[in-house]
Order: C-alpha cells, then sequence, then structure tokens
C-alpha cells in the first residue's frame, strides 16, 4: 500500500452496499477497516469500535437498520451515528460519508423518518460528514415480491424509482471517501440512482419471470403508509445532479439470475 493511501473505515461491511465498497477500495489498495457485528465490532454498544478506528482517516457508514420499525430503526441508526462521530473524532478521523435513500428529507414516519434522524445526527457531530442518497437497489425486487406474497400472488407497493445496483452506489461511495471532491452536488448531500425511471410493479413482473415465480404480482397502494404519496407520486426519483449509473434492472437482471 502506497504511503499516501488512506486508511478508510466501512460501517455494514458485509452488507448489500458495504461488502461492495470494501471490494472497490481494496481493489484500489486502500487499507480497510472492516466493521461488522460479524467481525467482533459492534457500532451500537461500542465493542470493539476504538481499535477498529485506529489509524483511520475515513469512516463509510452503508449499514443497515435490523428492523422497519420506526422507533427501533430510529434508536438504531442514532445511537449508531453518535458512536461512529464520538469514537471517530477520538480516533482522529477526518470525515463520514453515510448512505440514505432518496426522498427520505420528506418522510412522514417510517423507515424513511428513521434515515432522515439517522442524517440529522451524522451532520451535527464533530467529523465533516457528507450524505449519499441513493435510490432504491435493484437486490431489493426480490424481497418485496416475498415479502408481499400472498398465496399465488405477490403484492408489491405502488412505487415510481429509479433503482440502482448496489456495485454502482458502492462505487459512488467509494469515490466520496478516497475524495471529498468527487460529490456531484458540489455540496454536503448528494444522490444516485439508475439510468431511467421504472415502476416496481414492471420490473417486479420481469424478476418472477426470470426466474420462474409462479406468484402474479400485483400492485398495491397501502393507505397505511405514511409515505404512500412520496412512493407513488414520484418522490423517490432523484434530482438534476444525481449521479445515475447503470446498469438497468433488464440488464442486472441478465447478470444476475
Amino acid at each position: 500500500m502506497g504511503a499516501d493511501k488512506k486508511k478508510i473505515a466501512v460501517v455494514g461491511a458485509t452488507g448489500r452496499a458495504g461488502h461492495h465498497v470494501v471490494d472497490i477500495l481494496k481493489s484500489q489498495g486502500y487499507d480497510v477497516a472492516e466493521i461488522a457485528r460479524s467481525n467482533g465490532v459492534d457500532v451500537i454498544t461500542g465493542e470493539g469500535l476504538s481499535d477498529a478506528l485506529a489509524g483511520v482517516e475515513v469512516i463509510v457508514d452503508a449499514a443497515t437498520g435490523p428492523s422497519a420499525d420506526q422507533e427501533a430503526a430510529t434508536e438504531f441508526f442514532t445511537t449508531a451515528a453518535k458512536n461512529l462521530q464520538e469514537y471517530g473524532e477520538r480516533a482522529g478521523a477526518e470525515r463520514i460519508v453515510t448512505v440514505s435513500i432518496i426522498g427520505m428529507d420528506r418522510s412522514k414516519g417510517g423507515y424513511g423518518a428513521a434515515k432522515m434522524a439517522h442524517e440529522r445526527v451524522t451532520q451535527s457531530g464533530p467529523l465533516q460528514a457528507h450524505i449519499l442518497r441513493a435510490a432504491q437497489f435493484h437486490e431489493f425486487v426480490p424481497q418485496l415480491i416475498d415479502w408481499g406474497r400472498q398465496g399465488d400472488v405477490s403484492y408489491v407497493p405502488e412505487m415510481r424509482t429509479q433503482l440502482v445496483a448496489a456495485r454502482s452506489v458502492a462505487e459512488a461511495v467509494a469515490d466520496l471517501a478516497i475524495s471529498p471532491q468527487a460529490s456531484a452536488s458540489g455540496g454536503p448531500i448528494s444522490e444516485v440512482a439508475g439510468p431511467r425511471e421504472e415502476r416496481l410493479v414492471e420490473v417486479a413482473k420481469l424478476l418472477a419471470a426470470r426466474r420462474g415465480d409462479p406468484a402474479r404480482v400485483e400492485e398495491r397502494s397501502d393507505p397505511d403508509n405514511p409515505d404512500r404519496e412520496i412512493y407513488e407520486g414520484g418522490g423517490l426519483l432523484p434530482g438534476p445532479n444525481a449521479i445515475l449509473a447503470g446498469p438497468t434492472f433488464e440488464e442486472w437482471l441478465e447478470e444476475a439470475y
């Protein structure tokens, strides 16, 4: 490793986006501290965190909450963010890059509100913070089909989105970790999304057909979802300064299945 290479910590190092961030950074010669409970480091209790952050200049927070419940998710994200800021400052870290979700700044409740609390706590700490808001991952669609399965029908939320591959999000995260100038927006918050708008139900049907799933896929508007208007009205779509990165969902599907 070259002397000018930063040491970068990746929180959620075994997760959907995090493991890609680790892979990308290591392939470029960076020393990566892989932070995950499976590696003996707990960002909630602080167990192992001081040692894991020793010598780190930049922290990537790509952790996902263990629950979709607003209260539980908020407790997880805010505690983790406070600990990363506190332990990070103590270790001499300079910056933190946190992965969030496009449109959650308009969230009225649920997981989206928890992510906004996450952003606020991250930005209020002593370390310079950059928030990268991502669109829904291609890899999330199979989960939604399975979660919505009722007999021979799978109901997915009515949603307009601009799906993006987890690997593409990780590439944007890695760029920001390496250089704060990588932000397309020029500010403390940027966005990354896929190359085109999709309706969730249409890509879910493509996936079901591709893997031979007998379930009939239908979309459903959930009146109990506090963010229903955001989902259905285009609130999850990226702004004009977003990074747009392939592959499309269909291209990803060809590779993944």
